[in-house]
């Protein structure tokens, strides 16, 4: 932080600076154009009245700083002072100097100079001309070359001033205790601070959450787990002590299977949830056809609806999501096999797969005993029951939904339920970005 803050107050600095520094040449370039200007105008009206006072001889002695050149009415040379290079009569500044009485240019010469020129009608009707030498640009640098010096000095000051508060800036904010923030004594800091007693609380209320949470699964994960090997166990002790007859046998045999499975199931199902809460999964995503999974899911559980009197069927049409496909067949799954439990004989349960704009919708319905208004809400919360002596008689273990739930959340979908007592219940999973089968659309 301490870099960037030092980063961001230099390159300010800097900016600030070369605008000064621009601003100020070009100040210079402009008055030093300004005085070259009046300085050849000065010299001009010297040199015309020596001119007109002694001829073409006073021309040739003046000095060579300045170039001079004698122009006659009809454009042609009469006097340049500088005869190796070629004379120019036609420039804008002598046709300026023929209509308004004087005119002035600056035109580039040899060596990368400039060459500023100043020219003049006298009294004879000809025009006298002075050009002057002169880089411009170097000379301005020149000019301005100790105020470079000081800003160079004032670009160091200002690295280390900016540096020290960069310091002093972030200083406070490193002294901040996070576990007793109330100690602050910068006042300037007070909205952080309060963001971040809110930040604490939060995360405290969280992790307090997280905590009951964990404990209340472990809870009912003894609570389940205990009460079929409780039956084994019981079960086991009697056959072993002779205590059963042969006519008994069978039936506690079957007890015992019975209860070892729901044990088995249970297990099972903590260690879906376990992957789907640690990540622990290895998934391969891929398009899925929520219309061929359903269609497979309702023929692997089409026995047990037989047995239950319970009519399956599958509407909709074929359509793809991006998912992982097993844990979208352990939803589907376990939304079709709670249909059936918490069905009636005779009754019905249908899965319907519908294209939605920008994604896709499975809903299950069935005609079973629905659920209370009251219990709606908490019917997704791990081993919760509305009844909890029917789920017991059918063998549920209380985390079907919970993990039809988490599937949906891995593959960020959304889940609703509507149900009314007596009359049926229905679940819906909304996919996001999904299109229609391409070999079906």
């Amino acid at each position: 932080m301490i870099k960037t803050i030092f980063r961001n107050t230099f390159l300010v600095g800097l900016s600030v600076l070369l605008l000064c520094a621009g601003l100020f040449f070009g100040m210079q370039y402009s008055q030093t154009e300004e005085e070259t200007y009046a300085a050849l105008r000065q010299e001009a009206l010297y040199a015309e009245q020596g001119l007109m006072l002694n001829g073409s001889t006073y021309l040739k002695t003046l000095d060579d700083v300045n170039r001079v050149t004698w122009i006659a009415a009809d454009g042609s040379v009469l006097y340049d002072s500088e005869t190796a290079l070629p004379a120019d009569s036609q420039g804008d500044e002598v046709r300026s100097a023929l209509e308004k009485g004087e005119g002035e240019a600056n035109r580039p010469s040899e060596g990368g100079k400039s060459t500023m020129y100043y020219a003049r009608l006298c009294a004879d009707g000809t025009v006298l001309r002075l050009g002057r030498h002169l880089s411009v640009l170097h000379y301005a640098l020149q000019s301005v070359s100790p105020v470079f010096w000081v800003l160079v000095l004032v670009l160091l000051i200002s690295g280390v001033l900016s540096f020290r508060a960069a310091k002093q800036i972030v200083k406070p904010i490193n002294e901040i205790d996070l576990e007793h923030p109330d100690t602050n004594t910068y006042s300037e800091l007070t909205p952080l601070i309060e963001k971040i007693k809110e930040q604490k609380m939060t995360i405290e209320g969280e992790a307090a959450q997280q905590e009951q949470m964990r404990r209340e699964f472990s809870a009912n994960v003894s609570h389940e787990l205990k009460t079929p090997l409780t039956s084994i166990s019981g079960f086991a002790e009697l056959m072993a002590q002779g205590l059963v007859d042969e006519g008994k046998m069978r039936e506690f045999s079957k007890d015992i299977y019975k209860e070892s499975q729901r044990t088995i199931t249970l297990v099972d199902d903590i260690m879906k949830l376990s992957k789907l809460d640690e990540g622990g999964l290895d998934p391969e995503w891929q398009n899925v056809d929520l219309y061929e999974l359903s269609a497979d899911v309702i023929g692997s559980l089409r026995p047990v609806a037989v047995r239950q009197s319970v009519t399956l069927s599958l509407e909709g049409k074929p359509v793809k999501v991006r998912g992982v496909y097993q844990i979208l067949n352990e939803m589907v799954y376990n939304l079709c096999d709670n249909a059936i439990k918490y069905n009636r004989p005779g009754g019905s349960v249908t899965v319907s797969v519908t294209p939605m704009e920008n994604g896709a919708q499975l809903t299950v319905t069935d005609t079973g005993i629905g659920i209370p208004k009251e219990h709606q809400k908490r019917v997704f919360e791990r081993f919760y029951r509305v009844d909890k002596s029917h789920s017991k008689e059918i063998g549920g273990t209380g985390l079907g939904l919970s993990i039809v739930k988490h599937g949906a959340q891995f593959h960020g979908a959304e889940v609703t339920l509507t149900s009314e007592v007596g009359v049926g219940t229905s679940i819906s999973i909304r996919f996001s970005s999904a299109g229609p089968s391409p070999d079906r659309e």
